[in-house]
């Protein structure tokens, strides 16, 4: 069923992209949006404060297994998105895909595909993956 949705979306997106049929229309619109998430997620800590970051060196101890390194390491994130900085987020990633998807038509690549292969090495290698 999500493939039928991905695959849906995808070929929607396809079907309303007249404006920026270029590659190099969908390549800048894509970079855009993907500062406007940046730019979301930074509101969302400097304007609203609903999230906060608090970084620091993520200590790993040298001795551990690969698969226990998340149990070392922090997002530096504390809080909650609060409604009105999630739906500002949320916003932004579906122009995102949208983009996506556009460019992976005009290149001719299922975007399902893609997606389906990169869960299949993830689930195949598991944290190999990463290495």
């Amino acid at each position: 069923m999500k493939d039928i949705i991905v695959d849906d979306f995808q070929n929607t997106v396809n079907e309303v992209l007249f404006r920026h049929k270029s590659i190099l229309d969908v390549l800048t619109k894509l970079q855009e949006t993907d500062a406007r998430i940046g730019r979301a997620v930074a509101k969302a800590v400097t304007v609203c404060g609903c999230i906060k970051i608090e970084a620091q060196k993520q200590e790993i101890p040298p001795d551990i297994d690969i698969t226990e390194i998340s149990n070392f390491t922090s997002s530096h994130l504390s809080g909650e998105l609060c409604d009105e900085c999630r739906e500002v987020i949320n916003q932004e990633l579906q122009n995102h895909l949208f983009y996506l998807a556009a460019l992976c038509n005009l290149l001719n690549i299922n975007l399902y595909d893609n997606m389906l292969e990169e869960y299949d090495k993830l689930t195949t290698l598991g944290t190999f993956n990463m290495l």
